[in-house]
């Protein structure tokens, strides 16, 4: 089964997207993560959106693959002229299987304050006991738990 969430990100926002309370052999992996300025081709921006597997205390545009909480990235840019044209970067880290809630942060780096819209699709995944124990061990850890 796929999940899908979609929604739209202000330049400094961090929304919660809720997985929790499912059933205790279910979990779920990032396979679709993209993104879109809310008025393509009018402005001037580059968007740095990112999913996380916790709450982050705040929302920057720095990108580290050595945050073990980090499940997803993607840059956005757009220029209001035809004479430079967006450039797209997604990266996941779909090996990630995750059962707690996620956190999606919107950050536009170059000044402007453009809108994001985002579009996530996610696998379920059975999993069994012992991989489970290990995926709520890992999130335990991430959650100070």
């Amino acid at each position: 089964m796929i999940k899908t969430f979609r929604g739209l990100l202000t330049d400094g926002e961090q929304e919660q997207i809720h997985l929790a309370g499912g059933p205790a052999d279910t979990g779920f992996r990032i396979t679709k993560f993209q993104i879109i300025n809310d008025i393509p081709g009018t402005l001037d921006f580059e968007n740095v959106v990112k999913i996380y597997k916790k709450k982050q205390s705040a929302v920057d545009g720095e990108v580290k693959f050595n945050d073990d909480s980090l499940l997803a990235v993607a840059f956005g840019s757009g220029d209001a002229t035809a004479n430079n044209y967006p450039e797209d970067h997604t990266i996941i880290f779909d090996t990630e299987i995750v059962n707690q809630d996620l956190y999606i942060t919107n950050k536009e780096v170059s000044g402007n304050a453009s809108l994001q819209n985002y579009y996530i699709e996610m696998e379920e995944v059975k999993v069994k006991d012992a991989e489970m124990a290990v995926v709520n061990y890992r999130a335990g850890l991430l959650h100070g738990e």
